[in-house]
This record gives structure tokens, C-alpha cells and sequence, in this order.
């Protein structure tokens, strides 16, 4: 904290408890050796018992100067108190002009630079005149010395305030920049958060939510003409439902799909992708949809898992609802280092350049449409691998994603 942060404290150096201890114990030796040196020589008279009391009031007045109150005038009050006093004495007894020295300093403490040299220059000046009132003749080192010695104090003191200064404005930017970038984090943080409820949510929940519409649109259909068929609509239909609630509580939670938990023999996934196949087709005609896994099946992370089977469920859906396929392939591939997911349609394809282009709807014009693909392609990047899109109009389309086996 500058010097200058601190109510009533303006001086060129920031205070420092230890600098403060420091002087304040220097300025007591010195005022108890220059008033002992002077008693020495000049005897306990009248004049020595006035030099003992302003020296006694100077130390005193020194001491205070910590204990005062913080008012915007206690610095210039405290300062021409104790500088009365000790050119008082000094004057009287020039042994005391070596006081001058953890004062000054303590000047430089209190007052602001230009405040600061004027009391030095004047402290000076009494210093001089004291050591010239006892000399023999004019000594040019009595006046060079003096007046050498607070110049080099004072530059010094201002050289270090200046970098102290830099140190301190440095500091601030680099709090101001860490500041700054922890709530970047947390922007990005929250961004990410929010994207991967939205890719969760729409592979799972919507697709859910779309194969309800389907189901209660086929009930409508059949209700008068089939009623035992409505219902069995019906029940499909209100299990899907329970199925996307307890879905949206683990998505919202970052679990994977039930359908993975306690995986270990490497069953899991095969056997998910398999349901999800045979759910796939909803009332009415369809795209063929055929499940191959290749490769021993090993246990696989749960978050490796969980996005194969939620890019599953995605990419079939979007063959199914978008494509006009007849037939869909899910291929499920373990290899040595990674799984590999294939979703291949024979559908009418469209422009895989275009999903990278978020206003451009890949799907035959539908607006929105393609928000699906880039979840997926955002998901294999987010689990340390990656998913390509293969499709050109009226040649199908084929989504890969590869995994490693051990999530990150």
C-alpha cells in the first residue's frame, strides 16, 4: 500500500513498522547521548536542566507521532513541532544536530516530496549555522557536508519512492489482469457448462421428446380405428417420458445414461446401442436400422461411454427424422487405444461443408437444423477425441466418432 493511500500519510515513503521502530530507537540514543555529552561538559545549571526538558519534550514528541490521530493536518503539525524543538536545541547544543539524521528520514515518511526538501533544506541551514557557531572560522565542510548529505538523502528517498511507486502499479495491473481472467474463466466456464447441457439435452431429451410426438401423433391416428394399439401408443409414449425426466436429472447432474452404470464387462454400450436400435423406428414406416460390433468389447469410462451412446442416439436421429434413408448401420468398433462409433445412412446426404456454418441449415433447408452435428463434433473434442461428417446430396452420410478408451 503507497503512502499515499492512508488518511493524513503523504509523505515520499510508505510506512514501514519495522523502519518506524528502527528510528524512532536511533533518535532516542541520539537525543540521550547528545543531552549526556552535554551535561558532561556544561554541568546540571539552569541551562542544562532546559536542555534536559526539551530534550525530554522531543522524544516525547516523536514518540506521539504514531498515537495521533489521522487527520489531513497532523503531518504539518507534528512536523513543525518537532522540528522547533529539536533546531531549539541543536542551536543550543550542536551535539544534537546529529538527531537530525532518523528525523529527517522520518520527515520524508510524513510529508510529500516538496513539503519534505523544504523542511530538509531548513534543518540543513540549522545544522550548518549550529557546527559554524563552534568552529574556528569558516570550515567549507561544515557547509558541504551538511547540505551533501540531505541532498543524497533526499534523491535516494525519492528514487526509491519512484520505484516503489512502479512496483506498486505493476502489482495492481498484475491483480487487475488475474482478476480479470479468473472472471474469464468463469465466463468460459459457465459458456461450457451451458453448452454441454444444450448438446445433452438435445441428444437425449429432445430426441425423447420427438419420439413422444411421433407416438401420441400415431395415437390420434389409430384411436378410433385401433384403440389396443392407441394404447399400447399411449404407454410407449408415457415410458419415454420417465425415461427423458430421469435422463434430464442426470444430464443436469453430468452422469452418464443409466443404461451404462456399473459397467464391467464391457456389455454395457453394445447392449444400449442395441435398445436404442430397436427403439429407433417409431410407429409407421422406417428406415431399416441394423446394430454390428466388431472387436472384443472392453469396459469402457463412463464419459466415453455416455457421449457414444448420446451421439448414437443423435445421429440416429437425425437419419431417421431427416435423412429419408432406407437403411442405417451402427457400427461400434473396439480397437487397441480407442472405440470407434460409425452412424452410416443411404439417405439424400446434404452439404457437410455447411455444418461448420452455424446460418447455414445443412438439412434441405430446414432453419435450425445442424445444431445436432456440431454437438456431436463438440463432444468427441471435449472427451480427447474426434468425430468427422461425411456427406455430399444424394450419396448418404456418414458420422465417425473416435474415442480413447480412457476418457480424460
Amino acid at each position: 500500500m503507497s503512502a499515499t493511500d492512508q488518511t493524513g500519510v503523504r509523505g515520499i515513503l510508505a510506512p514501514v513498522a519495522r523502519l518506524d521502530r528502527w528510528l524512532q530507537f536511533v533518535f532516542v540514543v541520539l537525543v540521550v547521548t547528545s543531552a549526556v555529552r552535554y551535561l558532561e561538559r556544561h554541568g546540571f545549571g539552569a541551562d542544562g536542566v532546559l536542555v534536559l526538558a526539551g530534550a525530554a519534550l522531543l522524544t516525547v514528541a516523536y514518540s506521539l507521532r504514531p498515537l495521533l490521530p489521522t487527520r489531513s493536518w497532523w503531518p504539518t503539525a507534528w512536523v513543525v513541532t518537532v522540528t522547533v524543538l529539536w533546531a531549539l536545541l541543536t542551536l543550543a547544543a550542536p551535539s544534537f544536530a546529529w538527531c537530525a539524521v532518523p528525523l529527517g528520514f522520518a520527515v520524508l515518511q510524513v510529508l510529500p516530496f516538496r513539503g519534505a526538501v523544504t523542511v530538509v533544506v531548513l534543518m540543513t541551514a540549522v545544522v550548518t549555522a549550529a557546527e559554524l557557531r563552534i568552529a574556528d572560522g569558516v570550515d567549507p565542510t561544515v557547509i558541504a557536508g551538511p547540505i551533501g548529505i540531505a541532498v543524497v538523502t533526499v534523491l535516494v528517498y525519492r528514487a526509491l519512492q519512484r520505484e516503489s511507486a512502479a512496483r506498486q502499479a505493476l502489482l495492481d495491473e498484475l491483480t487487475d489482469a488475474q482478476h480479470e481472467l479468473l472472471q474469464a474463466q468463469h465466463r468460459a466456464g459457465a459458456l461450457a457448462e451451458r453448452q454441454r447441457l444444450s448438446r445433452e439435452i438435445h441428444d437425449s431429451v429432445g430426441q425423447r421428446l420427438a419420439s413422444i410426438t411421433l407416438l401420441l401423433a400415431a395415437t390420434e391416428q389409430d384411436w378410433e380405428r385401433r384403440p389396443d394399439l392407441a394404447r399400447d401408443h399411449v404407454a410407449v409414449a408415457a415410458a419415454t417420458a420417465r425415461d427423458g425426466l430421469a435422463e434430464v436429472r442426470r444430464v443436469v447432474h453430468g452422469l452418464p445414461p443409466v443404461d451404462l452404470a456399473d459397467d464391467a464387462s464391457g456389455e454395457a454400450l453394445p447392449s444400449a446401442l442395441q435398445r436404442l436400435v430397436d427403439e429407433s423406428v417409431g410407429p409407421g414406416a422406417g428406415p431399416e436400422v441394423s446394430l454390428h460390433v466388431h472387436g472384443d468389447p472392453v469396459p469402457l469410462a463412463a464419459d466415453v461411454a455416455g457421449g457414444l451412446l448420446r451421439s448414437a442416439r443423435g445421429a440416429l436421429a437425425n437419419a431417421i427424422e431427416h435423412s429419408g434413408a432406407r437403411r442405417v448401420a451402427v457400427t461400434l468398433t473396439f480397437l487397441a487405444d480407442e472405440v470407434r462409433l460409425d452412424v452410416r445412412d443411404d439417405g439424400t446426404g446434404f452439404d457437410a461443408d455447411a455444418v461448420a456454418d452455424a446460418s447455414v441449415p445443412p438439412h434441405r433447408g430446414r432453419t435450425g437444423r445442424g445444431r445436432g452435428l456440431q454437438g456431436i463434433l463438440d463432444r468427441a473434442a471435449g472427451l480427447g477425441g474426434r468425430a468427422s461428417i461425411e456427406s455430399s446430396p444424394r450419396d448418404g452420410t456418414t458420422i465417425s466418432i473416435e474415442l480413447p478408451l480412457e476418457g480424460e
